[in-house]
């Protein structure tokens, strides 16, 4: 008699696709349940360059921030200090300009929150067309 004392074990076989399928419904889930958001308080226009057209002097007002939190306003020094005074006095010196552009030109030394008043008083004076000034560096 022929009596086999075992069997031939098969060895046991991982099937990857139920986990491949769980994975990506799990991905799909993910991603269309993720919320993608923009923050943006301030709406500024960028400007553009267009060296065949002469631009329209009149329509911009300067503002300087000096290194020590000094503001000037077209060459007129300024006493103020608060975001509010500062707007007001925009508002004024713009007149009766249609949307005029406000050039920003700030001291390399000067404070950061210097900067963020100005531009805080361009938004309570509500002006959307703001640019900064900038120079280029010598020998280069």
């Amino acid at each position: 008699m022929n009596f086999r004392r075992g069997r031939v074990r098969e060895e046991p076989e991982i099937n990857f696709i139920p986990l491949i399928d769980v994975l990506l419904v799990i991905l799909i889930f993910l991603m269309v349940t993720t919320s993608y958001s923009r923050f943006s308080e301030l709406h500024i226009t960028l400007p553009t360059a267009d060296a065949n057209q002469a631009q329209e002097q009149n329509n911009h007002i300067q503002i300087a921030v000096t290194a020590d939190g000094r503001y000037a306003i077209d060459r007129t020094l300024l006493p103020v200090i608060e975001a509010a005074d500062l707007a007001r006095e925009l508002r004024r010196v713009a007149g009766k300009r249609n949307d005029p552009i406000l050039i920003i030109n700030a001291d390399a030394g000067a404070s950061h929150q210097s900067v963020i008043t100005v531009l805080e008083a361009a938004r309570i004076a509500q002006f959307g067309r703001i640019t900064f000034a900038t120079q280029t560096r010598s020998g280069r």
